[in-house]
């Protein structure tokens, strides 16, 4: 069975045989594959009215454990973000009363981002059904196929080093 990117790869064959395409089989499905996924996933997430990026920063905030509080920076740099769109995020965030900003007890001088208690609740919520989406979306591969995707995943990212140690 052909996909959309087999007939792209197909024109490119006829309208450039020396151009070597290869490359835009993997990436062209890695990139309409996010697509889908990305719907799906919002899809989810609009029960929740979460803008783009704030379930990230409300995950990756109770993911840390109790006290669920990082700094900003902290935050930004988990999610490959610059402080601009962070800043955004966490105002919006803050305004829903998902979040909270503190004084950092070791540093007066900055600030740390919190999760309120509802916005633990709302997050912990949010992930039952961001993580339902997510494996019902992977239902189709086989055990071992989804172990080999992962894997293959793996180490196509590994080559960037910021991700080795988790991106620390």
């Amino acid at each position: 069975m052909k996909d959309h990117v087999d007939f792209v790869v197909d024109q490119w064959g006829s309208a450039m045989p020396e151009l070597d395409v290869s490359s835009m089989k993997i990436f062209g499905r890695m990139l309409r594959l996010m697509k889908h996924l990305a719907k799906k996933r919002a899809q989810a997430m609009e029960a929740f009215g979460f803008r783009e990026g704030e379930f990230d920063v409300l995950a990756t905030l109770r993911r840390a454990g109790e006290p669920y509080c990082l700094s900003p920076t902290q935050l930004y740099k988990s999610l490959l973000i610059t402080s601009g769109a962070m800043t955004n995020r966490l105002n919006h965030l803050e305004q829903q009363g998902l979040i909270r900003r503190i004084a950092d007890p070791e540093d007066k001088r900055s600030t740390l981002v919190s999760l309120t208690p509802h916005g633990q609740e709302c997050i912990e919520r949010a992930l039952i059904v961001h993580t339902e989406t997510q494996n019902a979306l992977l239902r189709p591969l086989s055990g071992e196929q989804h172990r080999q995707l992962e894997s293959l995943l793996r180490d196509l990212l590994l080559t960037f080093p910021q991700e080795e140690s988790g991106g620390k």
